[in-house]
């Protein structure tokens, strides 16, 4: 342990000196691009030090960010906790990695919010502070607000880095850090103009995947994995290359044409952070690839806070701003089905949990095992049916309009959780995982088990927790100005896709789920919990055909559909929507929890029976009263 320790410490000052190398490759760069970059898009030049601010502060903070995403992915796939869920000593260093790069990426994210505010304004810092126009900067610059949310997330991973050295809250942890980590790369070109639909899904998956890829690099050179671990982490790092390189070359391709890439920064950023990419994945020696990965993220930062070429040529409508396409027709069913945007983040994601379950299954039958088809079915459907929610016309006529939108969240939050939940995913996950086995470390199969029986988990599915989150939800985002806001950005239907759909599935895996999980109500205070729901979402929707007022009402109006007469009406019809979808799964609930709760009666009958078959019930009732009263007297 000694001898890797000091191998380390000379591998950790490598990269640290090859991060200040590029530091200054890019105060270089920005000094001698000078205003051209300004200029290009008719902003006033902010002078040469917020400039050069601008450009160290987004990487120092991306490539934080990074590490800390790389190095939880790193602990939890690596790590071999003791039986109280603490960190074995190798995980521990990674963990201290973490935990000192998190206060970096709070103190640079901060930064970030005056310096991007100062380049949003072509004001210096000094002026921009010193004459008390910060506010009104933060109001124009969404990359500003960007950094706020990234800075709340590193503040958050700061604190709870060093409150914790348990393995489940490394692995909650990553998703608040997934949070973070995108919250700048969707406000900046990828969220603009047209396409940025296409855009806004590829980017969050490319920073994510280039964040884990850096990550588990810096990770693995400075606390090298051992070799039973090293294929593990070596899967990790080829996925995360390749959905990186592949999602880098859709985004090159939105935002660039190929005439704007030949000759220009742009281009010759792009192509030095694919080499670098690439590079990372085919160099063998770890404290190499990973500075190739450091210097890719040093490439894409230098990208990132200058305009993409597509957007300085196109000639903008009011859709390519607040869409991203065209609608120059009324929806049908015929264009419902047809008219697809193919949604590159949440339809992939459709169709991989498709693609999992049948090798799941697969593998089962392949070891003699059965599995329910009804089951595999129930899956499979709600797959097919997120598809066509997030991917079809569904989601292109819902983006602009309000009551396609609430057939699609009523879809997302009511319909295919039913049928995902029914589909008892962890149970066959667990059934197809091996068992890691004395002596190995744990894989896949007891992350699970532990993840399903953690504090998080028993919190997320309590009963009250998932009613609270099911219905508060619903009028937390309709009536408040947070839909304003969300309805006006593409991650803002990603966000709300995913956080209706989670509670949904919450909420119903708490009713009618056959997957393992904290204790449920019987099945009588199930059935009262479904039916509790009913009034509330009857309530939201007559609400909603009566209001007066519009929701969403400034961003449709931007929008300005021309075939569409009136938005109240539009509501109203939404709130119709709301109000008479919820019956069709609420009726497939009900058939499936009264199978259930038959099935269970069912099988304690027939267990009854056997026992009684066996003239051993009275010694048992005796020997349980038996316990109940040593029980009482101990009491």
């Amino acid at each position: 342990m000694e001898s890797t320790q000091a191998d380390a410490r000379p591998t950790g000052r490598w990269i640290l000196g090859g991060y200040l190398a590029m530091v200054a490759a890019l105060v270089v760069y920005a000094v001698t691009s000078g205003e051209r970059r300004f200029t290009a898009i008719g902003a006033s030049y902010p002078g040469t030090a917020t400039s050069v601010a601008e450009v160290v502060g987004y990487f120092t903070a991306t490539l934080a960010a990074a590490i800390c995403l790389g190095s939880l992915v790193f602990v939890v796939i690596t790590a071999e906790p003791d039986e109280r869920g603490v960190l074995d000593a190798a995980s521990f260093r990674v963990h201290l990695l973490a935990e000192r790069l998190a206060p970096l990426w709070l103190v640079s994210a901060l930064a970030m919010v005056v310096i991007q505010s100062a380049d949003a304004t072509g004001l210096s810092v000094t002026r921009l502070v010193s004459g008390g126009g910060l506010g009104t900067a933060l109001g124009a610059s969404e990359m500003a607000r960007g950094w706020i949310v990234a800075a709340a997330v590193a503040a958050m991973v700061t604190v709870a880095l060093r409150l914790t050295v348990r393995w489940v809250w490394h692995a909650a942890l990553v998703i608040p850090t997934f949070v973070g980590v995108i919250a700048l790369p969707v406000s900046g070109n990828a969220g603009q103009g047209p396409d940025h639909d296409y855009a806004t899904s590829a980017v969050i998956v490319f920073a994510l995947a280039l964040a884990v890829l850096a990550g588990v690099k810096v990770s693995a050179a400075i606390a090298p994995p051992k070799a039973e671990l090293r294929r593990r982490v070596l899967v990790i790092e080829v996925v995360a290359g390749a959905v990186a390189l592949a999602y880098g070359a859709l985004l090159l391709f939105l935002l660039a044409t190929p005439a704007h890439l030949i000759g220009s920064d742009y281009g010759r950023l792009g192509a030095l952070a694919g080499a670098a990419l690439l590079g990372s994945l085919l160099i063998r020696r770890a404290s190499v690839a990973a500075q190739a990965a450091v210097l890719a993220v040093a490439a894409i930062s230098a990208m990132a806070i200058q305009t993409a070429p597509r957007l300085l040529t196109h000639q903008f409508t009011a859709w390519d701003v607040f869409l991203g396409y065209q609608l120059p027709d009324p929806p049908n069913v015929l264009r419902l089905l047809t008219v697809w945007r193919f949604d590159v983040l949440l339809g992939v994601a459709a169709l991989l949990l498709a693609g999992a379950y049948v090798v799941g299954v697969i593998r089962l039958r392949r070891r003699g095992d059965s599995w329910p088809p009804g089951r595999l079915v129930a899956w499979l459907f709600g797959c097919a049916a997120l598809l066509l929610a997030t991917s079809s016309g569904v989601r292109a006529y819902g983006s602009a309009m309000f009551s396609v939108h609430m057939s699609e969240h009523m879809a997302l939050n009511m319909f295919i959780p039913v049928f995902l939940v029914l589909g008892a995913p962890i149970t066959l996950a667990l059934r197809a995982q091996p068992v890691a086995g004395a002596g190995h470390p744990p894989g896949p199969r007891e992350w699970l088990v532990w993840l399903v029986h953690s504090p998080i988990s028993r919190f997320l599915s309590h009963p009250a927790t998932a009613f609270v989150l099911f219905v508060g939800s619903l009028y937390a985002v309709y009536f408040t100005p947070l839909f304003d806001t969300l309805v006006r950005y593409h991650w803002g239907h990603e966000l709300m896709s995913l956080h209706f759909m989670i509670t949904g599935y919450l909420f119903f895996w708490g009713i009618i789920g056959i997957d393992p999980g904290p204790k449920r109500l019987p099945f009588i205070g199930r059935l009262g919990m479904l039916f509790a729901v009913m009034p509330f979402h009857a309530f939201f929707g007559i609400a909603t055909m009566t209001m007066t007022s519009v929701i969403g009402g400034t961003f449709y109006r931007y929008v300005d559909l021309p075939w569409l007469a009136s938005l109240n009406d539009d509501q109203h019809l939404g709130g119709a929507i709301a109000w008479g979808s919820s019956e069709l799964p609420i009726i497939v609930v009900v058939v499936a929890l009264v199978v259930q709760w038959a099935r269970q009666d069912r099988r304690t009958a027939v267990r009854s029976d056997r026992h009684a078959d066996a003239h051993y019930d009275d010694d048992l009732d005796a020997y349980n009263a038996m316990l109940s009263e040593l029980a009482k007297n101990r009491r």
